[in-house]
Parts: C-alpha cells; structure tokens; sequence
C-alpha cells in the first residue's frame, strides 16, 4: 500500500552524515532521512491531527519504532481529518527535550490506506540511549514522547527495569493505573494483550463506549479510537517505548486461529467470514502500535508479531503470539463456566498447538540461540498447570493444550533463567511452572489487568492459593507490574491501585518477588 511503502522507504534512507558544523543553534547537523514524492498539505485538512497522541516501540541498539495517527476526533472511523487525500508528516529525533540537537529527521506521507498512521523506523542511532521525537503536519506539531535504544548484544548492562500490563476493558472502570505507569522509570513496557475490547456498549457501565461493537476495519479503526484518544494512556505511552502483542479481544473473545468462539470449525463459510474480520482487526492494531511486523503485513489475514529483543546479554525476551496459529479449544461441550471444564480425550491431541509450528520451530531455535543471563518469555495465557478444582482447567490457557506445554517445557528445559510473564487473566499472581509436581522449571509472573474485572474474586484466591506451585495471587486489585532485571536477581513489584471505580486512586506496592540466579523457585522480598 501506498502509505506503507512511503514509511518503508523513510526508514531505509536514515543515512551517516558525519559534519559537526552546526546549523540552527544544533551542535551539529542532523541526519536527514530522503524526502521522495511527497504530496502537499490537502485543502480542507482538519486543526487538530495529533488527538491520539505518540508512541514508540521495539527498540534495538540502532533504531526504534515511532508512531503516529492522524486523527481529529478517534470515534470516527475516518478520524474526521477533513481529507482522504495522503499527508505529509515531517519527523524529528532529538537528543533533548527542546529539539535543540536534533540528531534525525525526515518526512513520510501517511496514506488514508492504512488510517492515516506513521510507522517509522528510524535508524542510525547511538545504543543504550534516551532520544525524543515528534511530528509536524504543516503547523501542528504532535507531542513530544521520549524513545531509547537497547544496548549493544556484546554489553553487559547493569539493569534494565521494565513494566508489564494487559487487559484494559474502558467499560469495566477508569484507567488510573495509567496515570501511575506515566511515571515509573522503565526502560520499555511491555503490553501482553486486551489493549482494546470488541463488545458493545453498555448503559450502565463506568465508561460506556461511543462507538459500536466493531466487526469491520472502519468500526475497528473507531473503537481504537477511543481507547488511544485517552490523556492517561497517552502520557504512558510517550513515557517510553512500548512492545505490543495480543490477545483475543483485539478481534473477538476467545477466537482460536480461523475460529470464532461458538462457531463450528468446520463452516467453510464462516472461517472465511470470520478471516476477513480478522484480517481488519490485525490491520487495526498495526495502525494504532509501534510493533515491528513481519511480511506480509497489512491487507492480510496473517500479521507476523511474534519477535525477540536483547538487551545485551543480560536478558532476551520472547514475544509471543498465542491466539492467531492456535488449534480451536477442545471439550466444548464438557464446560462447565466461561470456558472452563475437565480436559477430553481431544485436548490431549499430540498435534494440537498454542504457537503454531512456524513460531514453535522459532522460539525453540531463539531459546537454544541465547546467551542471555535471564530469558522471559512476554505472552499472554497462563503457562503453569493451575486447576480451578479437581480435573477442571481454564481450556483457553496452556491447560487446554497440554501437548504444546511439554513441548515448551523441553524447549526451555537447560535454558539460563528462564521467566514468563502472562497477562489474560485479571488477576496478580507469582508461582512455578513444574516439569512435575514440586519440580520447578521457571518462575511465572501474572500480571493483573489495567481495568477488566474479575468475577468471583474470593472464590478464585481460595482456590488457586490453595495450589502448591502458587506462591501468591491477588484477584482483587488493577494495576501493572515493574520488574526490575540485574545480573543477579529479578525483582518484581506488584504495583496495584486502590480503585478503578473513580478516575482518581491510590497506588501501593502490593508485593515483591525475586527470582534469583539459578534459581527457578520465587520468594518474596
């Protein structure tokens, strides 16, 4: 597409200019990305362009990610820009907050084709270093965000901190964890899915949606919207760079690969139906993150998400897309509440798979690749066997699909500290994933949602808590969590707020954890 061809070709054109003479009050010159066929301000184009603010994401020790959507008002599926004509968007990458040693810069035309966004990937940059940028469109100007580099792969870096969140459902309550994540000093969050929900809207809740439930790229692009056009998730996203993945809701609840929930896996007519939502449900998360996409990217069915990042040799992290290769979750009929039940002679099916072949084969040969101190693996359902009573499991997590959770096991089997961070599930919890019982292999860390509620609260913590792989769970406070990485400890705090029922709350640290070096088994701080 037109738009994604003009980013292409701004990122493959950050060029080495080496003259210190100073221009415009800069130290030096900055480097300028080529400028290629750009089209002119259209007639008619809106004052406001920048109402979803900035982002940035994926870093690695040259280049980063920054994003931008050109949007007026978020809950029209046209952003109501005023044109449908190609935009030209200049771009900056400063060393300082005033721009006053800008160090890049380019321009790029955003294409109605892909909703007016700008991906960038600008090269060129120095490793383990704090940048900021911003857009301009004619006279507007964007806000400022701040975006890093990793280290180089051979360092050896003293710490890297790092957030971890999910599940932000606006109707369920206020984003007040948001407020508190705009302030923590990370390195980079990483965001494990749920980041929009595809219901409708309901009267009644605390933020009811504007926009309907969407089923099509228009109705995608405007439930986004309204998520991103929200000041406090804004300011946590211009923090620092953010590394997305997904979950289910970002297209529909519980969906398995080309299967929609309740739909019958062999309806040739509505996996294509369904196919065709997805394909605009991908499209709609592309234009509104700064991710990395493997080919063959927009327009598609299949995005490639799945990915690796060092950060020198102290970590690698893994991130995973456990919903798009999946099989359909088995024992249907057996289930006894919101797709949990006893596991059927189907589920147990050596062939069934949670990552795909291609992504399996991927992460085995990235695990056996490493060597990183600690390796986490960023994805989005619980990995360790954790049975709500006696034979009855969550189908939907890795307790669905016990076959691919051996073959994970082996492939993490001798790997240097190995750690998953999970979302999904809305609730806080620390415990082992066993190769068998009392036999841990890696710690697990689960992250509470932002705002999407849990049902039966008490219930659940009696009854995971009584579990003798779960160290702790906390099923009724929101919030993120700050993981804190050195050379010999990984350190997480459960950072968890008062309320989600007001736009303004209290945020304490709930609980610490550590996991040391060499040793799989967390203990509180």
């Amino acid at each position: 597409m037109a738009g994604m061809v003009a980013t292409a070709v701004a990122a493959a054109a950050c060029s080495s200019n080496d003259d210190d003479s100073g221009d415009g009050g800069n130290d030096r010159d900055a480097d300028v990305a080529e400028r290629r066929d750009l089209p002119p301000v259209p007639d008619g184009l809106a004052a406001e362009v920048f109402a979803l603010g900035v982002a940035s994401g994926d870093p690695l020790p040259d280049s980063v990610i920054l994003w931008t959507r050109l949007v007026a008002d978020g809950t029209v599926p046209d952003g109501a820009i005023g044109t449908t004509d190609p935009v030209p968007v200049a771009w900056q990458v400063a060393t300082d907050e005033d721009f006053e040693d800008v160090v890049i810069e380019g321009s790029v035309a955003a294409d109605e084709a892909l909703g007016h966004s700008v991906h960038i990937e600008v090269g060129g940059l120095d490793p383990d270093t704090w940048y900021w940028y911003r857009f301009t469109v004619d006279d507007r100007t964007s806000p400022v965000g701040r975006a890093r580099t990793a280290p180089r792969p051979a360092d050896v870096p003293d710490v890297v901190r790092f957030a971890f969140a999910s599940c932000q459902n606006r109707q369920d309550g206020f984003w007040t964890a948001h407020a508190y994540l705009a302030e923590e000093d990370v390195d980079l969050v990483f965001f494990l899915g749920d980041y929009i929900y595809e219901g409708p809207p309901e009267a009644g809740s605390l933020q009811p949606y504007a926009t309907e439930a969407p089923v099509d790229l228009p109705g995608y692009r405007a439930r986004w919207g309204e998520y991103k056009a929200d000041p406090l998730l804004r300011a946590a996203h211009a923090r620092c760079p953010w590394v997305c993945t997904w979950d289910d809701h970002e297209v529909d609840n519980d969906y398995a690969g080309a299967v929609r929930q309740d739909t019958d896996p062999a309806d040739e007519t509505a996996r294509a139906r369904f196919l065709e939502q997805r394909a605009a449900a991908y499209q709609a998360f592309y234009e509104h993150t700064p991710v990395r996409l493997g080919p063959p990217g927009p327009g598609s069915a299949d995005f490639r998400i799945y990915r690796s990042l060092d950060w020198g040799t102290l970590a690698r992290f893994y991130v995973l897309d456990g919903r798009q290769y999946r099989s359909d979750q088995e024992c249907g009929d057996t289930a006894v509440v919101a797709g949990a039940g006893p596991l059927c002679e189907e589920a147990e099916g050596d062939d069934r798979t949670m990552l795909g072949e291609e992504q399996e084969a991927w992460l085995g040969d990235e695990l056996a690749d490493s060597e990183s101190r600690w390796n986490v693996l960023a994805q989005q359902t619980v990995v360790a066997n954790v049975p709500f009573a006696e034979g009855l499991v969550n189908l939907d997590q890795w307790d669905g699909y016990p076959a691919a959770r051996e073959r994970l096991l082996r492939q993490l089997d001798g790997v240097a500290n190995p750690v998953v961070i999970t979302g999904d599930i809305h609730l806080s919890a620390v415990g082992t994933v066993d190769v068998e019982p009392g036999e841990p292999l890696a710690t697990e860390l689960v992250g509470t949602s932002i705002s999407s509620s849990f049902p039966l609260a008490d219930a659940i913590e009696s009854l995971v808590g009584e579990l003798p792989n779960v160290q702790y769970v906390n099923a009724h406070q929101r919030g993120y969590v700050v993981c804190e990485v050195t050379p010999d400890e990984l350190r997480a705090q459960y950072r968890l707020v008062s309320t989600t029922d007001e736009a303004a709350a209290d945020i304490e640290t709930a609980a610490t954890w550590v996991v040391s070096d060499g040793d799989p088994t967390p203990r509180p701080a």
